[in-house]
C-alpha cells in the first residue's frame, strides 16, 4: 500500500514502477481513503500501543493505493524492497531509504506474512476486485 504520504508526493508511479520490474505481478490496485474501521482492522495489532490513534489518524488522512501483489516469494521481496521500517535504517536502494523521511510518513505497507497479507486483502478487496491472469513474460521470470 502506498501511504497518503507517498500518494501526496506524487511517489505512487515511481512505485508501481520498481514493483512491474522486479517482475511481480499487480492483480488488484485501488486508490481511497480508508475508512476509520478499515483502518482500524489493518492495524488491529497495533491496537494496544500508544501510537495506535496516530497511526490510524494518519493513513485516514488521505488517499492511498491499496495494491494485490503477486509472483514469487513476493512477500519477503517486497520486505525487502520497502527496506526498514524507520526510514532512517532504510539503506538507499530501497523505496523507504529513496523517498522516507521519518517513522510516521514511511511511504509504503507491506504485509509481514501470508496470514497478514490474507488478513489485509480481505480488508481493502473483495474476491472479485482482484485479476485472475496469466502474464506473458512469466516465462522468462520462472525457471
Amino acid at each position: 500500500m502506498v501511504k497518503p504520504d507517498g500518494v501526496q508526493r506524487g511517489l505512487v508511479g515511481k512505485i508501481i514502477q520498481r514493483i512491474e520490474q522486479k517482475g511481480f505481478k499487480i492483480v488488484a490496485m485501488k486508490m481511497a481513503s480508508m475508512p476509520q474501521e478499515n483502518a482500524e482492522k489493518h492495524y488491529a495489532e497495533h491496537a494496544s500501543k500508544p501510537f495506535f490513534k496516530d497511526l490510524v489518524g494518519f493513513i485516514t488522512s488521505g488517499p492511498s493505493v491499496a495494491m494485490v501483489v503477486e509472483g514469487r516469494g513476493a512477500i519477503a521481496a517486497m520486505r525487502k524492497m520497502n527496506g526498514a521500517t524507520n526510514p532512517v535504517d532504510a539503506v538507499p536502494g530501497t523505496i523507504r531509504g529513496d523517498f522516507g523521511i521519518e517513522m510516521g510518513r514511511n511511504v509504503i505497507h507491506g504485509s509481514d506474512s501470508p496470514a497478514s497479507a490474507e488478513r489485509e486483502i480481505a480488508i481493502h478487496f473483495k474476491d472479485s476486485e482482484i485479476a485472475n491472469y496469466k502474464r506473458i513474460d512469466e516465462a522468462w521470470l520462472y525457471e
